[in-house]
């Protein structure tokens, strides 16, 4: 590990940004991370931009990335670096990566999130028919073990 690494506690992170915006595009972001100078790794994928440093480095650009447009920006950690041969496909075979199919589906409802989000900011309600969760009381929870 390099000395400046370990300045940051030696903590290298990775984290996937994924963009669903009409006014900010994939490439707007990897252009605001190069142009940072930040010691930081950069790669592009289908799904998003994947940034692997320091933490203090990474949290630094994704911060900077996110405030291009937050209801629509969005940072996921990723457990694995960029071309890791555990996720890496040319190294496994081919097919997809483990958790492509999950993090398909997240990317699907990211737009419903942005919504809400937006109507969040004007304050506007809650849609009709949308019930707030209350919490379960311990006396009705026991009374329901009981009953069985």
């Amino acid at each position: 590990m390099s000395p400046k690494n370990k300045k940051d506690n030696g903590d290298i992170i990775t984290r996937i940004i994924v963009v669903n915006s009409e006014n900010v595009l994939p490439s707007d972001v990897s252009m605001k991370i190069y142009h940072s100078k930040a010691d930081v790794t950069v790669k592009e994928s289908c799904f998003g931009i994947m940034v692997k440093g320091s933490r203090r480095s990474v949290e630094k650009v994704v911060d900077e990335v996110v405030s291009m447009d937050p209801n629509h920006i969005f940072v996921k950690d990723r457990g694995f670096s960029p071309g890791d041969e555990r996720r890496c496909r040319a190294v496994r075979g081919g097919g997809p990566r483990p958790g492509f199919h999950f993090l398909r589906e997240e990317i699907n409802i990211l737009p419903f999130i942005s919504k809400g989000l937006e109507a969040y900011e004007k304050g506007l309600p809650s849609p009709k028919g949308f019930k707030e969760k209350n919490k379960l009381k311990a006396s009705k929870l026991k009374e329901l073990i009981e009953s069985e």
